[in-house]
This record gives C-alpha cells, sequence and structure tokens, in this order.
C-alpha cells in the first residue's frame, strides 16, 4: 500500500512526496510509493526501470503525449520536511519538482479516458551527473517507451511554458610554457600569462541572441575557473582557463565547440563537459496546439533541462510546472498553492479535451 493518497488534492500530495527523503541515488521509497498508486490505475500498463517508472495508456487515440517528472532531490538544507503557511508549501524538492510530479501522478491516476494516449515518466537521479539519469537510460536503452508526438517536463517554469533549451558545453582553453626559476624568469615562459589574450577575447566578446520560433535566445560565454602554477618560486608551464559555453540550440554541440576553437585560435581547447540544447519545436503542430490551449505567456529556456533528452529523440518538448525556476536548489524552496492548482487545472483540462471540437 503507497503512503501516497491521489485522492487528495494536488497541494496535500505535492506535501506527501515532500516528505519521503528522495535525494538522488536513495529513490527507492518514493518510487515504491508512486508505483504502487500507478498499479491502482487498471487503465495504465505500468513498467518499472531501476527506480524509473513509465506508465501507458493505451486507448487508440490517434496521438501520444510524453509526461515526464523527476523524483530525485538535492540535499536537505534543513528544508525538510514540507510545512504548509497559508498560499505557500515550503520544503525540499516541493519547487524542484515534486509539484509537478504531483500534477502528473493525479492526471495519470485519474484520467482514465484523456483524448490523447499519454506516457507518464517519473524517473530518478536527474540532479546528477548524465551518466545516472533514469530519461536519459531509458532514451539510450528503450527509447520506444518514450514515443510521442509532444512531450511536457514538469520543470518549474512559473506556471508558463519554457521552450526548449540551451545547451551547455564547457571546456579548458590551454596554455603552455617553460618552467623557469621564479629569479630567472626571463629563462623560461609564463603560461598563466599566456592566458591574458583568451581571458581579453572574453571580455570583447558579444554573445548571440538568435530568435527561434518567435523567442530570443541569450547565450553567454564565461570564464569559471582558472588553474595552474606548480609553486611560488616557478614559473609555470601551463595553465588553463575554464570555460562555460552556454549555447542556444540552433546550434548543435559540434558546431558550439567549433566555435569555441576559432574563439581560442592558438590555445588547445579540451571538452570536460557537454549536453545539447533542444530547439522549441513550436512550428510542430501538437506543441502548437499546446500552447494555444495553455494560454500563457511563452519564454525561452535559458538553462538546461531534460527536454533535451526527447530533442534527441525527435520528440519537441517545452517546460510547464509550478514553482520558480530560480528556487530551485535553495533552502527556503517552496512553491505557490494557487501555481499548483493552475498548472494542474490547465494540464488537466487538456488532457480531458476540454473546450476542444470533437
Amino acid at each position: 500500500m503507497s503512503p501516497l493518497d491521489p485522492t487528495a488534492d494536488v497541494v496535500a500530495l505535492t506535501a506527501a512526496l515532500v516528505d519521503i527523503p528522495s535525494e538522488s541515488r536513495h529513490e527507492a521509497e518514493i518510487a515504491d510509493a508512486v508505483e504502487a498508486v500507478l498499479r491502482e490505475a487498471p487503465h495504465l500498463d505500468v513498467v518499472r526501470d531501476g527506480h524509473t517508472l513509465v506508465a501507458r495508456t493505451q486507448l487508440g487515440r490517434d496521438s501520444r503525449v510524453v509526461i515526464a517528472g523527476h523524483l530525485d532531490t538535492v540535499p536537505a538544507n534543513d528544508n525538510f520536511p514540507s510545512r504548509l503557511d497559508g498560499d505557500v508549501l515550503w520544503g525540499l524538492g516541493s519547487c524542484d519538482m515534486l509539484g509537478g510530479v504531483a500534477v502528473a501522478l493525479r492526471a495519470a491516476f485519474h484520467l482514465s479516458a484523456p483524448v490523447r494516449d499519454v506516457t507518464y515518466v517519473f524517473y530518478e537521479a536527474e540532479e546528477i551527473e548524465a551518466t545516472a539519469n533514469g530519461l536519459g537510460r531509458l532514451a539510450r536503452t528503450r527509447p520506444e517507451l518514450l514515443d510521442g508526438e509532444f512531450a511536457i517536463l514538469m520543470e518549474p517554469s512559473n506556471g508558463v511554458i519554457e521552450a526548449g533549451c540551451q545547451g551547455s558545453l564547457r571546456v579548458d582553453v590551454v596554455a603552455r610554457g617553460e618552467r623557469a626559476h621564479a629569479a630567472r624568469s626571463w629563462m623560461g615562459d609564463n603560461a598563466v600569462h599566456r592566458l591574458a589574450p583568451a581571458l581579453q577575447r572574453l571580455v570583447d566578446h558579444r554573445p548571440r541572441t538568435p530568435v527561434i520560433d518567435g523567442l530570443t535566445y541569450h547565450e553567454g560565454i564565461n570564464a569559471v575557473g582558472v588553474s595552474g602554477g606548480v609553486a611560488s618560486n616557478v614559473i609555470p608551464d601551463e595553465a588553463r582557463l575554464s570555460v562555460n559555453y552556454r549555447f542556444a540550440p540552433d546550434r548543435s554541440e559540434q558546431e558550439a565547440l567549433a566555435y569555441l576553437h576559432t574563439l581560442f585560435d592558438g590555445y588547445d581547447v579540451v571538452v570536460t563537459d557537454s549536453s545539447p540544447g533542444a530547439l522549441p519545436g513550436l512550428d510542430r503542430p501538437a506543441a502548437a496546439a499546446f500552447v494555444e490551449a495553455m494560454g500563457v505567456e511563452v519564454n525561452p529556456k535559458f538553462g538546461w533541462t531534460d527536454v533535451a533528452q526527447f530533442s534527441l529523440l525527435g520528440v519537441p518538448a517545452v517546460n510547464f510546472g509550478p514553482g520558480d525556476p530560480l528556487l530551485a536548489h535553495k533552502k527556503d524552496e517552496h512553491v505557490p498553492v494557487a501555481q499548483l492548482r493552475a498548472v494542474e487545472q490547465r494540464l488537466h483540462a487538456w488532457l480531458s479535451g476540454e473546450g476542444e471540437q470533437p
């Protein structure tokens, strides 16, 4: 029997989810609880893969939508368990993203005859390294479970639509010189000093602001660290400038890397981490119909989210969930009760076909 009551309202269900410890790599308990709810719904086919759950309707509808949310949280920071204070629910994961999970879980349990077939995905390990990500594992090993015309990721978006996402590329820009005694520095070649032109190129750089599907994405290339040095009396022979490039989704990872090679011509550029962006896909009929039905503001997503996993599968995807993304991972993480209810009402109405032509 699940400790979760899917007949409770979305606020109470969010609080119950928050009250189950679910730090990354420790999702067994929350996955068990969610699985028990899903298996109580006879209209769902349920598959479990590790601590990742996939529940699908099989109604023979003309289209299928995928609705996904991650079960894990970052470590607690004196913000566990949940606390309801007036119109705000406080607690670890309330914003990122157990409020969105509650919305999706109630839809999965209650909507037995949606106008679209629906695949619900509740997955593990989003908050840690990409190799552990449950959604990514499904995309690599069982992509057929993620088939759909359109996907909605219940990431916090302040109750509006954030379309696509930017890619993220991290590199080390490497300068090399020659060691020498600091008392005879002219006998060597200071690698740290050789980074000065690279830093100046970043200072002078003007970021791109491409418009994609009517949305303006704002790129950024920034130094995020400098390392080098051997000892206080040695001229260093190697130094590294760590750079993070947040690139718009009209560039592939390969194109983004080529751009950095051009920008840092004359240096070695070593990739340390790379994740693709995701095009908003708002020109696709399913995505356009969802945007019209929601009737909310549409913004570009500047951070990286798992919509990129769907983009790699050719499935357009948006972020749409309760909670302010700026509160994710913060000690004072919380979600407005009104936003939980508004997101649920809009999503459930769309899945039920309310207001659509028969």
